[in-house]
């Protein structure tokens, strides 16, 4: 009977339930039904135990040093910095967007934050260049799920923790197949330039004027180089990295830039907590339904079932990126990561898959779920960014996830597009 808990999650979702309670409701009722009252007593418990870790405090602190560097004008500098590099292309504010989330990466690693910070400058500046609002709001929604990708990345952080795996390994994998989905992106907007005739944002600047753009993002392109080099080379833990970020951020907001006051503080803390609470429920709740997918046999049941398919690993990982990507489209990344993480990659380690290039997939798979129709959580705050429809934005976004979907194959069936720098680095075998 417990093996139901996770039709009766979806059925919650559908229904409208928030993620969190769905979590534990599912299999909190089923084990009351079974006459499992004290597993009940251990899956609420675990909520807190799942979130009761160090590794995860770095998820908080990255969302800060996001917030601070928002709020401390580095967006908008990274933003210049990109259309000093590419406004002067057809379709150029449109290329600016795409480039700019890839910048904003190496910032926060939150989709949600990319959404937020670049679609509240660039969706109303292309609207205003005569873009639709609706293509406007899909650009951004599609390129911010490259923060996720290139490190740091939040969503790299938990399927660590939970999986056992080197962050700096999953950081590094993340590198190429982030500039992929980026530079691919770029290419659909060229063809649609081209076909649609979009507008050139800007005049071509000079190579001192580009100079100068430069200059001014000088700081904030060095936060990346700060944090990986830092765990590169063994001087901090990812979490200690991640407060680093935070001292930086400040450094720099409130000495180099001097963009920011101690007024802009409480706001800052309360939306990073705020946004913080929501991540480290969910994965508290997933990490609690995680108990009840071991209690009910349900991975070793999925294991066979799956092996019953196919013997063949390139079927068998076709298979699983369809099950993933239609999982994506319902269900955010970190409790999908956390749930069905133990259950797959077991099963395709021990197929020969490398562990590394798993996660990438798995990864990379589940974050372009959050631009997916019809739950994904990016079109949701591109929504309410843009003041345009779900529905419209949906169906805008067509073109540029097909390009990600693409990008993920290829990861997929090409390793060395994610394991090339970790074996470089001595991070992977």
């Amino acid at each position: 009977m417990l093996i139901w808990f996770l039709p009766l999650f979806l059925i919650f979702l559908l229904v409208g339930l928030p993620v969190f309670f769905g979590l534990l409701a599912a299999p909190g009722i089923l084990l009351f039904l079974n006459g499992q009252e004290k597993d009940i007593t251990l899956l609420y418990r675990n909520v807190y135990n799942g979130m009761d870790s160090f590794p995860l405090m770095a998820i908080p602190f990255f969302m800060l040093a996001g917030e601070l560097m928002n709020k401390g004008g580095i967006t908008m500098r990274l933003v210049e910095f990109a259309q000093a590099l590419m406004g002067h292309l057809r379709g150029g504010l449109a290329h600016v967007n795409v480039l700019s989330s890839m910048l904003f990466a190496g910032l926060s690693g939150s989709a949600v934050a990319d959404t937020s910070a670049l679609g509240s400058m660039l969706i109303p500046a292309m609207e205003k260049q005569g873009y639709s609002r609706k293509f406007a709001a899909a650009i951004t929604a599609a390129s911010s799920v490259i923060g996720p990708i290139i490190p740091p990345s939040g969503i790299m952080i938990i399927y660590a923790y939970v999986m056992g795996e080197s962050v700096a390994a999953l950081f590094l994998a993340g590198i190429v197949p982030g500039i992929m989905v980026g530079l691919g992106l770029m290419l659909m907007v060229k063809f649609m330039a081209d076909k649609y005739d979009f507008p050139v944002a800007s005049r071509k600047y000079t190579w001192p004027e580009r100079g100068q753009a430069s200059i001014k993002a000088f700081f904030p392109l060095m936060t990346p180089v700060i944090i990986l080099g830092g765990i590169l080379v063994g001087v901090f833990t990812p979490t200690e990295a991640a407060a680093v970020a935070v001292a930086y951020a400040l450094i720099i907001g409130f000495f180099v830039l001097r963009t920011l006051t101690l007024k802009d503080i409480p706001d800052i803390l309360t939306r990073a907590g705020l946004t913080s609470s929501v991540v480290m429920l969910l994965v508290g709740a997933a990490m609690a339904f995680k108990t009840v997918v071991s209690l009910s046999h349900a991975p070793e049941q999925l294991a066979q079932f799956i092996l019953s398919l196919s013997e063949n690993p390139l079927i068998l990982l076709f298979l699983i990126n369809i099950l993933l990507f239609v999982v994506g489209m319902f269900l955010d990344a970190g409790p999908a990561i956390i749930i069905l993480g133990p259950i797959l990659g077991p099963i395709f380690i021990s197929l020969g898959v490398d562990p590394i290039h798993f996660a990438i997939i798995m990864s990379v798979n589940l974050t372009v779920g959050l631009a997916t129709p019809p739950m994904g959580l990016v079109l949701f705050v591109a929504s309410a960014v843009s003041g345009e429809r779900v529905e419209a934005i949906a169906r805008a976004i067509l073109p540029f996830l097909a390009v990600e979907v693409v990008v993920i194959f290829l990861i997929t069936y090409i390793p060395a597009i994610s394991m090339t720098i970790p074996r470089l680095t001595g991070f992977a075998n």
